[in-house]
């Protein structure tokens, strides 16, 4: 005779809670034991020269009940978003519930995005975040087609951020053209600087390519430095024009967009613009990849990924592949480059470093590797919470620190993984062995 189900999910519960506990409280004695010299005793020299300590038996109680209580709730957490087949301690209708809030995030995020401005219309801080958020969403979804899409570790993406960036200010500056003439030979020339960093990498993989894309960065950077005469070193370009709206400036004057609209003019009114414009710019790059990787060369950078020699074994051109996957990127980086530019008004060589590859590569790989919409959300948290702990200099990369490590236990493949192939069968389907005899497949 078969027991009730209820009887059979009460004792593995039981089971879970237990074997929760039992990890949380070796976790809790572990860091007693690392703790213990490092935060309970403070040992200094004292005025004499003689060795004086004191306890500090509270703090180091608070950092093993943190420890305990963290390892509890990580646990949870793993159980909750376990694979399938394991022992889920969140009811079914809550399951179903989050199934729903992951779906409507995207659009609900969306439809708030277009709604910043009008919301927040009187506080300059929150737009101008919103423009840095944006922006790096734009750069992780450029990396991402490098990345996570044709799994090429690139360490060096900065250089064609800063490509970008220098391109517009050069031609802007030199030859008076507009941002709008500008930005598509922006992204023309960080592709073709992609292109020319593809070439040398072809037969690289894995640490390799990122060392060789680390020196690419590096040497970009260097050459900005370097080449007072045109980039004007260290000292950057400066006077950089702003976008205008279909040729009309947005200044304070006659001619301005406002005194044409019959309305007060306000600084916030070219914030707003430029918050749009990145905005455009990020949803052109998400709609970009998105149909790209239902094209072929979409699902050859999905092949090129998953297995190289396999990919090479089915007749796909590696050499093409891995060439238009950094061109792609590089000229997605060109083009917030170029809006980097405009923002700023003023570039010089601090603003590419390689802090800045590494920041977007980490929101690359903490929101999931394929996942546009993981990507927004590592970009939103990341720059959001970088200032968010402004006011916390010493425990602001303490706590990022933690939580990225957090992340990759609970997450390894990212805040929402996606690497699912564009194009497969639902349902298996016979073949007929006249379809399969030599000559015919």
């Amino acid at each position: 005779m078969t027991a009730p189900a209820s009887e059979l999910v009460q004792p593995s519960r039981a089971a879970g809670f237990a074997f929760i506990f039992k990890k949380a409280l070796i976790s809790a004695l572990v860091a007693l034991v690392l703790f213990s010299l490092m935060i309970g005793i403070r040992t200094e020299a004292g005025p004499t020269g003689q060795l004086i300590y004191w306890t500090r038996f509270g703090d180091l109680a608070a950092m093993v009940a943190t420890v305990f209580g963290g390892s509890i709730v990580v646990e949870l957490l793993r159980q909750w978003w376990g694979p399938v087949g394991t022992v889920r301690i969140v009811p079914p209708s809550v399951q179903s519930t989050l199934a729903v809030a992951r779906r409507a995030i995207a659009p609900i995020l969306l439809i708030f995005t277009f709604l910043v401005p009008v919301i927040f219309y009187d506080q300059r801080y929150i737009l101008d975040l919103g423009i840095l958020v944006l922006t790096y969403v734009m750069l992780g979804w450029g990396l991402n087609v490098v990345v996570g899409l044709a799994g090429l570790l690139d360490l060096g993406y900065v250089a064609f951020y800063a490509v970008g960036a220098y391109s517009y200010a050069l031609l802007s500056t030199n030859f008076g053209l507009s941002f709008w003439v500008c930005l598509p030979l922006a992204g023309i020339l960080a592709a073709f600087w992609g292109v020319l960093l593809g070439f040398p990498v072809l037969r690289l993989r894995g640490d390799y390519l990122a060392i060789v894309t680390l020196a690419f960065g590096e040497i970009i950077r260097l050459v900005i430095i370097n080449w007072q005469s045109l980039t004007g070193g260290p000292n950057g370009v400066s006077g950089i024009p702003r976008p205008s709206f279909f040729g009309i400036p947005l200044t304070p004057g006659e001619d301005g967009l406002a005194a044409k609209l019959g309305i007060e003019f306000s600084t916030t009114h070219r914030i707003v613009f430029l918050f749009y414009v990145i905005l455009a710019l990020a949803l052109l790059t998400n709609w970009v990849t998105i149909r790209l990787r239902r094209l072929p060369i979409g699902r050859a950078w999905e092949a090129l990924r998953e297995d190289e020699v396999a990919c090479r074994a089915l007749g796909i051109n590696t050499t093409t592949t891995k060439l238009t996957a950094f061109a792609t990127g590089a000229m997605f980086g060109g083009f917030a480059g170029a809006f980097f530019a405009t923002r700023q008004g003023f570039i010089s060589p601090e603003s590419f470093t390689f802090q800045e590859s590494a920041l977007v590569l980490a929101i690359v790989v903490l929101g999931g590797m394929g996942s546009q919409l993981g990507v927004a959300l590592a970009a939103l948290a990341m720059i959001g919470g970088f200032e968010l702990f402004r006011g916390f200099d010493q425990y602001r990369m303490l706590v990022f620190g933690v939580a990225m490590v957090l992340l990759m236990i609970w997450r390894p493949r990212g805040l929402i993984g996606h690497r699912a192939p564009t194009v497969f069968l639902r349902h298996s389907q016979a073949i007929s062995s006249e379809l399969a005899r030599e000559g015919r497949g």
